[in-house]
Parts: structure tokens; C-alpha cells; sequence
């Protein structure tokens, strides 16, 4: 048994040796190669790393598309190529500067503890050559100075070892120039020194971290514990926005500014880098002044740091409600939504470009710049709009003596938040509508379906439908398994998308995968938390049983179709599929919109110079501009239509003309043409006190104040009426296409349609100009029948009066008078009545017209006529 023991210990030793010396081998192999694949991937200074990119990827060594998955980055300089680019590659740059740099520091440390015999042989040739120290130590050495010309001006007479003296020394000299001129390059840190110092000159009085510590103490104990907390929120809000503004300005004048001088970089680059940005200034600018102008009206008499801020809220309602308000909507609705691009152009420019590498770099050397770059610059332009409904909440918590202030802050805090919710929301409709690109993108174009009805759907369908929510469900098929599936809720539909192949395609199954939201019923599965059907409204009913991933997104996409199911448009106003030609109309009519929008956007800008031309060329700063927020908006409420447009010129024309032409011009006339008859004719009054003279100049100014003003108001309602006419223009124009689009689809109908519309149209407008030129003949004819009436009713009046003379004289005769005289008066007032009842069916069309102030007019007088004759009639019956 010992034996057998022994012979088994042997065995297991050996075994043991084996596995050790097999482990050691593998160990080996490893290493070989690991090392194999460092030298591979170590290759002229470059240290390789293999990474994924996309398609659209250049290879930096021969600039082409990088297709495959597998590529290879230097994170050293930043260079992807093909992994077969890896021997075309030149070497590190990087690597070479760093090599560089170490032997340069080596040399110039060798150069400057070289002692000076080593050069020089002798103290007294040092001297005779290059002259004493006190002489030498104002020379500096240029960088311009070649060392080729020391050694070239020394001729054959010059004594040999002094030759080769500076023969060995012109090498390490030169080394030492090119050391100097490196360090002076790269030590460069004040590059904008004079414009970090005038941004720094403009937050000098914001330096301290609160109100508390920015006044006196003396000024501090004064206050109580509430104002010292609202005046602490204040400072900050102010202090903040000079940061804000410091931060804009970084971006304007230290990059973009030397990004487009230094680098010439395009302005469309420029412009998607720092979208915005002129906008963002002016904005936040006029905000900063009028807050330090509120500051310095605040501050105390002989003190230049006490200051306590009792109003703020009418500055606030000021810069968050009206045109301003509409402004920061806009711009940074734009500027956060170009936020990603911005950033992505930002790193690519970064990664390829190496002039903007090393603009990049050196500008960072400042010590504002560290913190500053242009990624965080962008970054905190985003964040700022966030903050201001937090500080103003703040305000308005230590704001409680004043209830005429609070309520300012409150609608100020009201008004800021519905601005962040319309840039939310404006941002969450750009996302959904870059991630609809995204997908259509993905979706193979060649991919189809047919739908219910029999027609066939195709990706170019998604691109008219906005997209409203979007997830992962499974879907239920008939052989009772489940199948991962994308899908979108449109406005319309929900469609169905199964990835294959990092592809999109329409699932084949028994159902079509495009499902009609008309009439959509949702209902939870019994006994399942996570399941749901969606029954369609179609013959026969459809029914699609899909589950989600949690009981919570479940109860998300129930909300969302239910929601959307009851906003769903009907087929007549948006059809399912849409024809070529329907799709032609909606482009068109998209284009027409647009360039509509940008149109009128000119004609407001071009009313708002003008205003501005005005009051700088009357010096009258009291000129009262006028709104024009809803003028130019057609889509509101708020926007009058072309008749009150040209009503209001109209009027406003007669006023001017009044003030050009009519009896007020007298008085400038005489101020300027007849002051010196009126000085001859009014002598003595001039004498005494001169205030004719000075009257007269009060009224000049006033009228030409009120013919700018006049002016102003003309022009914009000129240019409102202008835009009002470009949106009928349009409209009319879609109503034509859509005419044209129920008729028949052939294009000899069409012409002959839009002829007949054409002869309609030219036989209306002769109509028009018909019952115009009778309207016309009829004013005359009343204005006849005025006249004659009129004299009825001097007749009348006089008679009365007689009538009343003879009851108190006491004549019995004049009963017959009186009897008589209502007669005549209805028969001279029957025939008024007759010319104004024989036009009476004129008067609905006359109110149409252009006279409607006439046939009001008339109106009237008939209603006094039958009224007056009434009167007669009953005061006649009542005395017989």
C-alpha cells in the first residue's frame, strides 16, 4: 500500500508540474501578444485605440469614409484612421512637440549654466568682442537675428580660434533663441487683456457676495431683517445679470470676434456656433440698464455703495410681458433648441481643425477664460432663463409691506413662468420633430403597407403628420407570441415599426400595422396589469392586443391615445393617404405662408425705423410709438381687420390734411411769412410784454409735433393695411387652390374653371361699379329731396308761429288757419317723403357702399319727417 501511495503522490506531482508549466507557457503567450499588439498599435509616436464611429467619418489619412465598425484613434492628436492607414500615417505631432520641448528645456538649461570660457577663451576677448557688462546688458537678442550673419561677418583675417569658438556655439545659440521665442509664444496668456479688464471694470460695484457685504455697516443695522433678505435677493439678480452679460460678451468679442478675424471662419459657422447671440445682448442689455439705473437712482447721497431698491416690479413687467417678452420667446426658443448642434460643431471643430485648437488653447490661458470655454459659455446662456423664476419667487416672499409692489412681482413671476412653459413647449415640439427625422431616416423607403381601405402607405406619409408620443410595445400575434414593436402616435394614427437590420420596416402581419385613431376604443385586459386593446371603428371591428413594459407606461400610452383620439381630425380636413397633387398644394401652401411670416415680419421692423426716424428727426423723445404687437397678427384676437385698417388711414389723412391745409396753418404761416405785418399792425402790444411773438412759436411746435405724430400713426396703419392685404391675398389665393382641387383633376377643366372664376369676378366688379354710379345719381336725388324738406320745415316753423301769435291775439278766424295750415305742411312734406320713400330699397346697399355716413344721414331725416307729420296729424284730429 506504500508503494501504491508513493506512486500516486508521484503522479500527482508530475500532473501538478505539468499544469504549472502549461499556465507559465499561456502566461508567455499572453505577453507575446500583448506586446505584439503594442508594437501594432504604437506606430510613428502614435499610441492606437480601436473604436465604433459612424459612416460619416474621415479618415485622416486618406480622407475617406470610415465604413467599418472597428476604426483606430490616436487619443494623443485626436486622429481616426482605417486600421490599413496605420504605416501612411506621419508621426505623432504631439509626441514630436513634447520630444521637442524636453530637449529644448534640456538645451537652454545646459546653455545657461555653461560657464562663459567655454565660449569665450579669455576675460579680455570677451571684453574686446562684445564689450563690457554695463554695456551690454540693455542689448536683447531679437528673435530676428540669424546667426548665420555673426559667423558671416568674420573674414578670413579674423583669428582662428575665435571661428571656432563661435563655430560651436552657433548651434546652442540658436537652440536658445528658438527656446525664447517657443516660451514667449506659449506664455502668452493676456491675449484680451483690454477686454477682460473692461468687462471687469463693468461688475466693479458687484464684486462683494451680497448686499450685506456691499454696504456699510453702519447702513446695514438700519434695516430690518426682511428688507435686508428682499435687498439680498435683489443684489443678487443684478449681480447675476452682469455675469450673464460678461458671459454673452465672452462670446462675442474673445470668440466669435477672433474666430472670424484670426481663423476666417464662415459666418453660417459662426452663426450655427453661437446662434442668436446679437439678440441675446441687446435683450439682456437693456434689462442690465434698466437695473443699474434703478440702482444708482436707489443709491444714497454722498455714497457710491449704499443703495436700498424699493420698486423693482414695474421693471420686471416691463422686460417679462409685451414685445420683450415675445422676444426672449423667440430667441432662446431658438438658442436651446440649437443647443446640441451647437455643441456638436463645437467638438468637431475641436477634433479636425488645428488652427482652432491652438485658438482654443491660447485664449484659455486667461484666468476668466479657464471656467469659460465656449461648451460652458453655451451651457450657462441655456440655464439663465431657468433662474429668474427662482430669484423673483424669492423677491416676492420678502416682499410684504408694499401690496402694490407684491402684486407688480406676482404678475412678473406669472409672466416668467409662462414664458418658460412656452419655451418648453416649443422645445418639446422641436425634439419630437428631430426625432421623427431620426426615424425617417432609419425607415427603408422602399418599405410599404396597405391599409383598410386598400391604399397603399408609405414612409413619404410621416413626414406631413406630427409626431405626439412614441415607445415600445409588444404586440400579440395570432400564434400567441409577442413582438417587439416601435410605435408612433400621430395626430391621425398610430403606426406600427419593427427594427430589422438597424432598420425600420412595417411588421407583415394579419392586421395592417397603420391603425386609423377615427373613433379608437381602448380598454384595459382583465386581469392583466400591463396588457391593452385597441379596437378600430371599421367594418368588421379590428381589435390589437398590446402590452407594455410596466403598469405605468401602460396607463402613459392610454392617456395619450385617448387624448389624441379626441382631437383627431376628420378624413374630409385630413385624408389618410395624400395624393401627389394634394402634396404639390400643401408645399406650395406652406412656402406661401412662410415667406408671408417673414414678409410681415419686415414691414414691422421697417415701422419701427420709421418711428425711430421720426422722433430722431423732430429731437421730441416724447413721441408716443405706437404698439404694434397684434397689428402685424393675423392669427389673434387682438388683430384688426383690413377695414379698420384703412378706416383709421383714412381718418387719420383728413386729419392731416386739416393740419396742412385748413385753418390751423394760418398761424405758422404768419409766424414765419407775416411777422413783420404783424409786428407793424400790433405794435404796441408786442412792446409790452412780446407774448404774441412767443405764443405763436408754442403753437409752431405743437403743430409740427402733431404732424410727426400724425405721420407715425399714418404709417403704420399703411403698413398694417399692407400685411392685412398680403394675408388676404394668401388666403384668397388658398381658397382658389382648394376650388381647384375638388374640381375635376384635369388641367383643361382647370383652365377653363379659373377663366369662368376670372369672367365672374370682371362681370361682379362691373356690377359693383353699377350699382356704385346708381348710389351715386341716388345721393344726388336726396340730397335734392334734403333740401326741399328742409324748406318744409321753415314753412312749418313759421306757420306754427303764426298759430301761436293768433291764440294770443284771440282771432277766431285763425282756427281756420290753424286748420289749413297742417295741410299744406303734409303736402309739402308728403313730397320729401315720397322722394325719400321712392330710394328706401337703396339704403341696405348704400350702407355696403362707400357712402354709408350718407344713407345714415337720410335715414334720419325720414324718421324726423314721419314723426313731424304724425305730431300734425294728431294735433289736427284733436282739435277737430
Amino acid at each position: 500500500m506504500s508503494r501504491v501511495a508513493n506512486l500516486s503522490k508521484l503522479r500527482q506531482e508530475r500532473m501538478r508540474e505539468i499544469n504549472l508549466r502549461n499556465k507559465e507557457r499561456e502566461r508567455m503567450r499572453e505577453r507575446e501578444k500583448a506586446a505584439r499588439e503594442r508594437e501594432a498599435r504604437y506606430n510613428n509616436g502614435h499610441l492606437f485605440t480601436s473604436l465604433t464611429v459612424s459612416g460619416t467619418t474621415l479618415c485622416s489619412a486618406c480622407n475617406k469614409s470610415i465604413t467599418a465598425k472597428e476604426a483606430l484613434c490616436c487619443p494623443t492628436c485626436n486622429v481616426t484612421i482605417h486600421n490599413r492607414c496605420r504605416d501612411a500615417l506621419p508621426n505623432c505631432s504631439k509626441v514630436k512637440q513634447r520630444q521637442q520641448k524636453t530637449a529644448l528645456m534640456r538645451n537652454n538649461a545646459s546653455l545657461q549654466n555653461r560657464p562663459t570660457s567655454a565660449i569665450y577663451p579669455s576675460e579680455s576677448l570677451r571684453h574686446s568682442l562684445l564689450g563690457s557688462r554695463r554695456g551690454r546688458s540693455g542689448l536683447a537678442l531679437s528673435k530676428s537675428v540669424s546667426t548665420n550673419n555673426i559667423a558671416g561677418n568674420l573674414n578670413d583675417d579674423s583669428p582662428l580660434g575665435l571661428r571656432r569658438i563661435l563655430s560651436q556655439s552657433t548651434d546652442s545659440l540658436s537652440f536658445r533663441n528658438r527656446a525664447m521665442s517657443v516660451e514667449s509664444l506659449n506664455d502668452d496668456g493676456d491675449y484680451y487683456t483690454s477686454v477682460l479688464e473692461e468687462m471687469e471694470l463693468e461688475g466693479e460695484d458687484f464684486k462683494a457676495d451680497s448686499w450685506s457685504m456691499a454696504v456699510d455697516m453702519d447702513y446695514l443695522h438700519a434695516h430690518s431683517k426682511n428688507v435686508i433678505k428682499r435687498q439680498d435677493v435683489i443684489y443678487e439678480l443684478i449681480q447675476t445679470e452682469v455675469h450673464h452679460m460678461r458671459t454673452l460678451r465672452i462670446m462675442e468679442r474673445v470668440f466669435r470676434q477672433g474666430l472670424l478675424e484670426e481663423l476666417q471662419l464662415d459666418p453660417s459657422t459662426l452663426h450655427a456656433l453661437f446662434p442668436c447671440l446679437d439678440q441675446l445682448i441687446s435683450i439682456h442689455s437693456h434689462f442690465l440698464v434698466q437695473l443699474l439705473l434703478r440702482r444708482n437712482a436707489s443709491l444714497q447721497p454722498e455714497s457710491d455703495c449704499n443703495f436700498t431698491i424699493h420698486r423693482l416690479g414695474d421693471i420686471l413687467l416691463e422686460q417679462f410681458s409685451g414685445q420683450s417678452a415675445d422676444d426672449m420667446q423667440k430667441t432662446y426658443a431658438e438658442f436651446c433648441s440649437r443647443h446640441m448642434k451647437a455643441v456638436k460643431l463645437y467638438k468637431s471643430l475641436l477634433a479636425r481643425d488645428k488652427r482652432f485648437q491652438c485658438f482654443i488653447r491660447r485664449v484659455s490661458r486667461g484666468p476668466w477664460l479657464r471656467c469659460h470655454g465656449i461648451q460652458e459659455c453655451i451651457l450657462l446662456v441655456t440655464q439663465r432663463i431657468s433662474k429668474y423664476p427662482v430669484l423673483i419667487q424669492r423677491i416676492l416672499d420678502n416682499t410684504v409691506d408694499d401690496d402694490e409692489e407684491a402684486s407688480s412681482i406676482a404678475q412678473a413671476l406669472c409672466m416668467v413662468r409662462d414664458l418658460l412653459n412656452s419655451i418648453d413647449q416649443q422645445m418639446e415640439e422641436l425634439e419630437k420633430t428631430q426625432r421623427m427625422q431620426e426615424i425617417q431616416a432609419k425607415l427603408d423607403q422602399r418599405a410599404e403597407t396597405r391599409v383598410r381601405d386598400g391604399g397603399l402607405f408609405r414612409p413619404a406619409e410621416l413626414l406631413r403628420r406630427k409626431l405626439v408620443y412614441e415607445g415600445t410595445l409588444m404586440w400579440k400575434t395570432p400564434g400567441s407570441r409577442l413582438k417587439d414593436v416601435q410605435v408612433l402616435l400621430m395626430a391621425d394614427i398610430l403606426v406600427f415599426l419593427q427594427e430589422k437590420d438597424q432598420r425600420y420596416i412595417f411588421p407583415c402581419l394579419d392586421k395592417p400595422p397603420v391603425l386609423s385613431l377615427q373613433n379608437l376604443i381602448v380598454r384595459d385586459i382583465a386581469n392583466q396589469e400591463r396588457g391593452m386593446f385597441l379596437i378600430s371603428d371599421c367594418s368588421p371591428p379590428e381589435m390589437y392586443e398590446v402590452h407594455a413594459a410596466s403598469r405605468e407606461d401602460k396607463n402613459a400610452w392610454i392617456r395619450q391615445i385617448q387624448r389624441t383620439v379626441s382631437k383627431c381630425p376628420s378624413r374630409e380636413e385630413f385624408p389618410l393617404i395624400e395624393t401627389e397633387h394634394k402634396a404639390h398644394l400643401r408645399r406650395l401652401k406652406a412656402d406661401l405662408q412662410q415667406k408671408d411670416r417673414e414678409m410681415l415680419e419686415l414691414l414691422q421692423e421697417r415701422v419701427t425705423l420709421f418711428c425711430e426716424l421720426a422722433q430722431v428727426t423732430t429731437c421730441q423723445d416724447d413721441l408716443e410709438p405706437p404698439v404694434t404687437r397684434y397689428l402685424f397678427r393675423a392669427d389673434t384676437p387682438q388683430a384688426p381687420r383690413a377695414e379698420k385698417f384703412l378706416l383709421d388711414a383714412t381718418a387719420e389723412v383728413d386729419q392731416l390734411s386739416e393740419l396742412l391745409l385748413g385753418s390751423s396753418i394760418d398761424v405758422p404761416l404768419l409766424c414765419h411769412h407775416t411777422h413783420m405785418d404783424m409786428t407793424d399792425a400790433n405794435d404796441q402790444d408786442l412792446l409790452i410784454n412780446g407774448a404774441n411773438e412767443l405764443s405763436t412759436t408754442k403753437v409752431c411746435f405743437s403743430l409740427r409735433d402733431e404732424v410727426c405724430q400724425r405721420l407715425m400713426n399714418l404709417s403704420v396703419y399703411l403698413h398694417a393695411l399692407q400685411a392685412a392685404v398680403i394675408k388676404q391675398d394668401s388666403i384668397l389665393e388658398l381658397l382658389l387652390q382648394q376650388e381647384d382641387a375638388a374640381s375635376p383633376a384635369s388641367a383643361g377643366s382647370w383652365r377653363q374653371n379659373r377663366e369662368a372664376a376670372t369672367g365672374a369676378t370682371i362681370g361682379e366688379l362691373a356690377l359693383l361699379q353699377r350699382q356704385h354710379s346708381l348710389l351715386q345719381e341716388e345721393l344726388l336725388r336726396l340730397r335734392d329731396a334734403e333740401t326741399r324738406f328742409k324748406d318744409s320745415e321753415k314753412a312749418r316753423a313759421k306757420l306754427e308761429k303764426q298759430v301761436r301769435h293768433m291764440k294770443g291775439c284771440g282771432d277766431p278766424s285763425s282756427s281756420q288757419e290753424h286748420v289749413v295750415a297742417p295741410s299744406q305742411v303734409r303736402k309739402t312734406a308728403g313730397s320729401g317723403r315720397e322722394g325719400l320713400s321712392a330710394s328706401s330699397h337703396w339704403d341696405n346697399e348704400a350702407r355696403q357702399s362707400n357712402a354709408p355716413q350718407e344713407g345714415s344721414d337720410e335715414e334720419v331725416n325720414m324718421t324726423s319727417d314721419d314723426d313731424d307729420v304724425e305730431e300734425q296729424e294728431a294735433s289736427e284730429s284733436s282739435r277737430g
